[in-house]
């Protein structure tokens, strides 16, 4: 019982940051995603590609998760978008408080889209507002098609689905078929893309719904 109780607290206090955060970023009028995946899905290669389809169109920034190293944010530095690093040392999602912390670098710019690129997990992140917009969960064909039977809570969560790495279907077991059979299940309102990173296979077509995502 006790445990239960500083969950919800725990929960509690994010949740009042959160919010103070949705404010910030809605007052900015920049748009907020909170990219979700288990580890190698291809968030950051996600976020790459959408950077160089739209970097002449809008303003990114980017807000990069990671338990150690900054070798993600080194890879969006390199495209010439701000970013800002969260190392979490070890805990196994962000939270609404180091991502405000981490937006004060951030603030003056004059954004209109911010990607949160999470820690590696399909689980602790479904619980934790972070203040964006929209939740965005990724998975690979490499990880089959059942992920959103086992990890039901961020396929609920999210807004939408991004199916990655379809040019290996013909090299792995997986029916992407089944996977949005499988995530409909959990949330019929899922807006659901099919992309390569590799090929180019989809990006359009994921860059055109975040077009229509800023205002």
């Amino acid at each position: 019982m006790s445990l239960i109780t500083v969950e919800r607290k725990i929960l509690e206090k994010n949740d009042e940051i959160a919010n103070l955060n949705r404010e910030k970023f809605r007052f900015k009028e920049m748009f907020t995603m909170n990219l979700v995946s288990s580890p190698g899905s291809g968030k950051t290669s996600l976020i790459e590609q959408s950077i160089n389809v739209l970097k002449h169109k809008l303003k990114i920034g980017v807000i990069e998760g990671d338990v150690q190293t900054n070798l993600d944010a080194q890879r969006i530095d390199a495209l010439g978008v701000p970013v800002v690093q969260i190392v979490t040392n070890g805990s196994c999602h962000l939270d609404a408080m180091l991502v405000r912390d981490a937006f004060q670098k951030l603030i003056d710019l004059d954004l209109n889209l911010l990607f949160i690129e999470n820690v590696g997990n399909l689980v602790c992140p479904a619980a934790y507002d972070l203040g964006e917009e929209m939740k965005v969960v990724i998975i690979s064909t490499t990880e089959g098609d059942d992920k959103p039977l086992k990890y039901p809570a961020i396929f609920h969560n999210s807004k939408a689905l991004v199916i990655n790495k379809i040019d290996l279907l013909p090299h792995v077991n997986c029916n992407v078929d089944a996977i949005s059979k499988n995530a409909y299940s959990i949330n019929s309102e899922l807006k659901i893309f099919e992309t390569s990173c590799t090929t180019q296979e989809g990006i359009s077509e994921w860059c055109e719904y975040l077009l229509s995502m800023v205002k």
